[in-house]
């Protein structure tokens, strides 16, 4: 499972942003309100939400499926270490790395 980021109003009419684990539990949090979301959203990104990567999902030569991470700058970022039978379990291990699907 992966983390859950959720971006959001306050009661002054604020953006805010908070990180939920899969549990529930409430792991990060702006702590303070933005007039834009654009800032609320840069102001996550440097609290670790992953933002502006692209994922590509791809059957290797084995006829396995695998994922490639690449960053707004082409760097490849991650990939698979492993190929997976299935599409849902490559995606599956991709949302434990951050992947928030499609």
């Amino acid at each position: 499972m992966v983390d859950k980021w959720e971006f959001y109003k306050d009661a002054a009419g604020e953006w805010r942003w908070r990180c939920t684990a899969p549990n529930n539990e409430i792991v990060g949090a702006s702590t303070e309100g933005y007039n834009n979301k654009s800032d609320c959203e840069d102001n996550a990104h440097r609290n670790g939400w992953p933002k502006g990567d692209t994922w590509k999902f791809y059957k290797d030569v084995a006829g396995d499926w695998r994922w490639l991470r690449t960053a707004p700058n082409n760097e490849i970022v991650g990939a698979s270490t492993e190929g997976y039978h299935n599409k849902s379990d490559c995606e599956a291990n991709a949302r434990r790395l951050c992947w928030l699907g499609d």
